[in-house]
């Protein structure tokens, strides 16, 4: 187990807090003291955890995988999306708790094509509204096949900052960290509604980032 590089700021003013505060209450004899400080920076460190070795439940490049640690709340089709080029898309919707991991990682091998920020609310994410109002990032992909599908990280109530340090024109690899959202969110993979796309999982399930899948494309 790891910790991201992306919460270098939050866990090291964790571990300064912890030295700071802990080491003058242990000289003066305060042991009681380093409970609460050592929970508080074991909590922040556990948000910030990057696990290891994950691999994708599959291999067959028609197999999305997961771009985020959660629960499916929400599976649906809309007349048009931007990152299907227009067209008619499946929305399959993770709500990440504050106990989730909380990287996101490519769904597929594909190429950057856009990446759209919209500033917003930051509703409870739990809250069918908030995938509406709240801010945020919607990355467009071309698999390797051709095929146009987005990821899209939305913030909530308690995350206030969606970290994507990509670029326009980047390739990502499938399972490959890409960005996270901080302390409770949203993410989204949107992929092309045809005849032959097979949603693999449903509302209420458990996924796991980099190893579930959530859509088989058409051939």
């Amino acid at each position: 187990m790891l910790l991201t590089r992306h919460g270098r700021r939050e866990w090291g003013f964790a571990t300064a807090v912890l030295l700071l505060v802990g080491v003058p209450a242990i000289i003066a004899g305060w042991w009681w003291a380093l409970v609460p400080l050592g929970l508080a920076w074991v909590a922040v460190a556990g948000f910030f955890r990057d696990p290891l070795f994950r691999k994708p439940a599959s291999d067959d490049p028609r197999d999305l995988i997961s771009p985020a640690d959660g629960r499916i709340s929400r599976v649906e089709r809309v007349e048009a999306h931007p990152s299907t080029d227009g067209g008619p898309a499946i929305v399959v919707r993770i709500f990440l708790s504050v106990l989730d991991v909380h990287l996101n990682r490519a769904p597929c091998d594909g190429e950057v094509v856009s990446i759209v920020h919209t500033p917003g609310r930051y509703l409870d994410a739990r809250s069918e509204e908030s995938a509406k109002v709240n801010e945020s990032n919607l990355i467009s992909l071309r698999t390797d096949s051709g095929v146009p599908i987005g990821v899209r990280q939305v913030s909530g109530a308690i995350a206030r900052r969606i970290v994507c340090p990509i670029r326009v024109g980047d390739h990502l690899t499938r399972a490959a960290r890409f960005g996270m959202i901080k302390f409770g969110s949203t993410t989204e993979l949107i992929v092309p509604d045809r005849p032959d796309t097979e949603v693999r999982v449903s509302e209420g399930d458990r996924v796991v980032g980099g190893v579930t899948v959530l859509v088989r494309l058409a051939d």
